[in-house]
């Protein structure tokens, strides 16, 4: 377990001296006979969640297009105007997707196919081309952000499109250059989370030896030019290698005892923070510290074939919903505290004519008609997240959202210090049972449990099943503050 630096302890007397920042710090803390690990704050309180809301500029959308049912991209357009989805991702340049997101303000990022890199790399003109056709005829009434040159290219087999690629990313960025647009669009490539041969624990991540002469090309490129490292983490085939319930709440953002990563003794409390940290670790072992991670693919399939081992519509709501809210907390990650990662969730559609099992036609958050498949709070008019955040089965609870979320009665204390350690570590802030608040006394785990869970449960929507933690919690209407110490609700 981490004990505390000089600079934490600066910004613990920091906070105390002035209570209306909260900083997103991982320290240790002990109540008592316990020690609570890596407590997250909110990051200057109330102004940087609300901003968090208001301006949600990571949270993009995968767009693929391997179907003959997609609606017409002037509908999706329109679509995508009506969420909170601020970035979109085509795997290709298509033109009428393109021209058809013109003035709307939404990033765009487009592809060149593993196919074009030969031609990227061997010919300037081609890539000139290719840069004029594909940019410069949008630009900049569509907002092109970022092109990715290949996908996955790093993780195959074809030792010869590897060393194609970094001159591939370089003739397109001396076009952009050229164009005085290497500012403003930046150049990057999509990796699998198979470039790194070691990700457990998250601090061990490192890259392929094998490869890591042109992986360290690559990422000299990156620095350079300031493009960030595009990784697609999936805890949905984490969970299919490895199919325990525990790890099914590890992967869907739910209450669960956390996984200590050895390495430094941090806790995990999710599998989507482990993997992008194991990136973020086999980028600083390589001295790549101010390269930036865009999470290019994350989702959950919501159907699969019989023989599929994850996939639900309870499951994907779960996964999908929580990333969002987790994304939207601002929490970050242990190794990347107080901000999030541009994340494009997969998909926007299903992709029908998608080859390999059902899970690979069933991502979409959205159907042709334009109806959500199931619903994670995207739409402007609700962004409040509503997803389940506790069991995929919840227990019946009442309906009301008024109230206050309480232990049930007989929970040991061991499952109400993995809900406490759960419900502090989802941004909330527990500081009133630290030593010296207004809850810590009584010094028990129940007590600072109580707390903990009911203020998740009132920061999260006031569902059902924000109060369900693993069905250990329910729903009063007795309030169950005490002396100073308020519990918040109604």
């Amino acid at each position: 377990m981490p004990t505390l630096s000089h600079a934490s302890i600066f910004f613990f007397f920091f906070s105390l001296l002035f209570p209306s920042l909260h900083f997103a710090i991982g320290f240790q803390w002990s109540g008592g006979t316990r020690v609570h690990e890596w407590v997250f704050g909110s990051i200057m309180g109330q102004k940087l969640e609300r901003r968090g809301l208001d301006s949600q500029s990571f949270i993009g959308i995968n767009y693929g297009q391997v179907a003959n049912n997609l609606p017409p991209p002037e509908a999706t357009a329109k679509l995508l105007k009506s969420t909170s989805i601020e970035k979109v991702r085509l795997y290709g340049a298509d033109p009428g997707i393109i021209k058809a997101l013109a003035n709307t303000g939404i990033g765009i990022v487009i592809g060149a196919a593993n196919g074009d890199i030969p031609a990227l790399a061997s010919d300037p003109n081609f890539a000139a081309q290719w840069v004029n056709s594909n940019v410069i005829a949008y630009y900049p009434a569509s907002k092109i952000i970022l092109i990715t040159v290949g996908n996955e290219v790093m993780s195959s087999t074809d030792k010869n499109l590897m060393s194609q690629l970094l001159p591939a990313m370089q003739n397109v960025q001396n076009v952009l250059n050229a164009a005085s647009l290497g500012g403003k669009i930046k150049v990057s490539t999509v990796h699998s989370m198979a470039v790194l041969t070691q990700s457990d624990p998250p601090s061990s991540g490192a890259f392929d030896p094998a490869t890591s002469d042109t992986m360290r090309g690559l990422l000299e490129f990156q620095r350079n030019t300031g493009s960030p490292f595009a990784i697609n983490p999936y805890p949905f085939f984490a969970y299919q290698s490895d199919p325990r319930p525990e790890t099914l709440a590890y992967c869907l953002f739910q209450p669960n005892s956390g996984r200590v990563d050895s390495g430094n003794n941090i806790k995990y409390m999710n599998m989507f923070d482990a993997q992008v940290d194991a990136v973020r670790s086999a980028l600083n072992a390589m001295g790549f510290k101010e390269v930036e991670i865009v999470v290019a693919e994350t989702g959950w399939p919501y159907s699969g074939d019989a023989n599929e081992v994850g996939p639900s519509i309870e499951n994907a709501k779960a996964y999908n919903g929580n990333l969002i809210a987790h994304l939207r907390s601002m929490v970050g990650t242990p190794l990347m505290p107080g901000k999030s990662v541009d994340t494009y969730i997969f998909a926007l559609y299903d992709e029908n004519l998608k080859p390999g099992p059902g899970s690979e036609r069933a991502f979409g958050l959205f159907k042709p008609d334009l109806s959500m498949t199931y619903d994670v709070s995207l739409s402007k008019s609700s962004p409040t997240p509503s997803t389940p955040e506790t069991p995929v089965n919840p227990s019946p609870n009442p309906t009301a959202s008024s109230g206050w979320c309480v232990p049930k009665a007989g929970i040991s204390d061991a499952q109400l210090q993995t809900n406490l350690d759960y419900a502090c570590g989802q941004g909330i802030d527990c500081t009133p049972i630290q030593p010296g608040g207004a809850c810590f006394e009584p010094n028990t785990v129940a007590s600072h449990a109580a707390y903990a869970m009911n203020l998740l449960y009132q920061s999260s929507g006031k569902n059902p099943w924000n109060c369900d933690f693993t069905q250990t919690a329910m729903l009063t209407s007795n309030n169950p503050s005490y002396n100073a110490c308020t519990f918040p609700g109604s």
